[in-house]
C-alpha cells in the first residue's frame, strides 16, 4: 500500500496510537506534529497522500490547515471529539473528505481510511463529482451495518467482511454503498 501520511494532534498519545495502527496496516507515516502550523509545513514538504488532523491544535486548527492545502492532492481527514453540524459544514467547505470521532479503534478506522484513500471503491467509476462529507459518512455507516450483518450471518471477521463488500464492488464496477445496501436488503448473492 505505502500510502504516505502526516499525523497532527496535540496529544502525543493519540499520535503514537495512530502511527502504530497505520504502520501496522502498511501506511508510511512521513511526519508527526503537535501544532497545526508545523503540520502545514510538513504537508507542503512531504506532499503525503493523507493528512490526519486534529481540529483543535495550537498554531492553526485542523480546518484552517485543510483550507490552506485544499488545492493539493493530499486527502484530509479530521480527528475530533465533536460531531457538530456547523463543524461538518466548515470542514466540508475547507475540502475535508471525512472525520473520525475520538476515541477510535483500529478496527473502525482502518476500513474507513482504506475507503477514503481508495475512492474508486466508494464512488462509481464514471463520475468525477466529489460526494459531500455527509454522503461519505452515510456510506460508511451503511457499509459498517453491512459488515456487521456479514459477520453475524457468515461468521466472518471484520477485515474479511469488508473485503467481501470491497471486492464485490470492484468486480461489479459499482459503489461499496450499493453492495452494502444489497446485503442489508437480503439481495446480495456474492
Amino acid at each position: 500500500m505505502d500510502k504516505r501520511v502526516v499525523i497532527a494532534d496535540d496529544e502525543s498519545i493519540i499520535r503514537l496510537d495512530l502511527k502504530e495502527i497505520l504502520e501496522a496496516d502498511g501506511y508510511l507515516v512521513v511526519g508527526e506534529a503537535a501544532r497545526g502550523d508545523d503540520a502545514l509545513a510538513m504537508i507542503r514538504e512531504f506532499e503525503p497522500d493523507l493528512a490526519l488532523l486534529d481540529i483543535k491544535m495550537p498554531g492553526l486548527d485542523g480546518i484552517e490547515v485543510a483550507r490552506q492545502i485544499k488545492d493539493s492532492s493530499t486527502v484530509v481527514v479530521l480527528l475530533t471529539a465533536f460531531s457538530q453540524r456547523a463543524l461538518i459544514e466548515s470542514a466540508r467547505d475547507a475540502g475535508v473528505v471525512a472525520y473520525l470521532v475520538k476515541p477510535f479503534r483500529s478496527s473502525e478506522i482502518l476500513p474507513k481510511l482504506a475507503a477514503i484513500v481508495n475512492p474508486l471503491s466508494i464512488e462509481p467509476l464514471e463520475t468525477h463529482d466529489t460526494p459531500s462529507v455527509d454522503d461519505k459518512i452515510e456510506t460508511r455507516e451503511i457499509v459498517q451495518r453491512a459488515k456487521e450483518y456479514l459477520m453475524s450471518q457468515r461468521g466472518l471477521d471484520e477485515p474479511a467482511a469488508f473485503e467481501v463488500i470491497q471486492q464485490s464492488a470492484m468486480r461489479g464496477r459499482t459503489r461499496m454503498r450499493d453492495i452494502a445496501q444489497q446485503i442489508l436488503k437480503g439481495e446480495f448473492v456474492g
